[in-house]
C-alpha cells in the first residue's frame, strides 16, 4: 500500500472509532508524523489532501519546511529544548510538548519577545515514567496557576505518550485519565481546554473513543521506520 491508501485506511479508523463512541469524524484531526521521513513522502501525503503534520525535532523541521508547500500546518510533537525556542515559534501552528513551567516560561518570555501568541498543549506523563518528558499529573495542579499567568501562550489543552504495549486496550486507562484530567483541570482554572493529543498508530481508534481531538499517527501513514 502506498501513503495515499494508508492515509485513506487511517481516516476510515478515524471515523469508524468516532461514530463507535457517538462522536462527529469531523471532531478528530489526524496528524501525520513525519519524523525520520524527507520531504518527498510529505509531499505525497500533501497530494493525497493531508495539510497537517508533526515532527519530534526541530532541526529535523526547519530543514523540512523550506522544501515543502507553504499552506502546511507543523506541530512540534517531541520534547522541546529552551534554546530551541526561537527557531521554532515562527514556524509551527502549535507546540504539543509543553513539559515543564520553565519551558512554558521561556515560551512566554520569547513570544512577548516575537510579537506571537502559540498555541500549545500541556504534556502530561499519565504513567510517570521516568523515562518519558511531561508533568506528572500532581505536579501539573499546584502550577496551573502559575501556567495560565503566561498571557502569551495560548493553553488549548492536554497530550500523553502513554507506555508502550502490543495491545491497544492497554493504553484506554490512560486515555480515560487524560479526558478525565482534563475535565478536572478545567474545573480548576475555569475554563476550556477542548484539545486532547492522544493516540499513535498502534492505538489510535481506542484513543478516538476516549475522546482525542488529535491523534499523532506515522508509520501506519508512512510506513516503518
Amino acid at each position: 500500500m502506498d501513503i495515499r491508501d494508508n492515509l485513506e485506511l487511517v481516516q476510515s479508523h478515524i471515523a469508524a472509532a468516532a461514530v463507535k463512541a457517538g462522536r462527529k469524524p469531523e471532531d478528530v484531526e489526524l496528524v501525520a508524523v513525519s519524523k525520520t521521513f524527507g520531504a518527498e513522502a510529505v509531499r505525497e501525503a500533501v497530494e493525497a489532501g493531508q495539510l497537517l503534520f508533526g515532527e519530534n525535532r526541530v532541526q529535523e523541521l526547519l530543514g523540512k519546511v523550506p522544501d515543502l508547500p507553504a499552506k502546511l500546518r507543523w506541530h512540534l510533537i517531541g520534547h522541546l529544548q529552551s534554546n530551541k525556542v526561537r527557531k521554532v515559534l515562527p514556524v509551527v501552528e502549535m507546540i504539543q510538548s509543553v513539559d515543564s513551567l520553565e519551558l512554558a516560561y521561556d515560551i512566554n518570555r520569547i513570544a512577548g519577545e516575537l510579537g506571537v501568541f502559540p498555541k500549545v498543549l500541556l504534556e502530561v506523563n499519565v504513567a510517570e515514567e521516568a523515562s518519558k518528558h511531561g508533568f506528572p499529573a500532581h505536579k501539573l495542579e499546584t502550577q496551573l496557576e502559575d501556567l495560565l499567568q503566561c498571557d502569551r501562550i495560548e493553553i488549548h489543552g492536554l497530550m500523553c505518550v502513554p507506555p508502550i504495549s502490543e495491545e491497544p486496550e492497554d493504553s484506554r486507562k490512560h486515555f480515560v485519565f487524560l479526558r478525565e484530567y482534563r475535565d478536572k483541570l478545567e474545573k480548576m482554572a475555569g475554563t476550556k481546554f477542548p484539545v486532547l493529543s492522544m493516540g499513535m498508530s498502534g492505538d489510535y481508534a481506542v484513543a478516538v473513543e476516549e475522546g482525542a481531538t488529535l491523534v499523532r499517527v506515522g508509520s501506519a501513514i508512512f510506513g516503518s521506520r
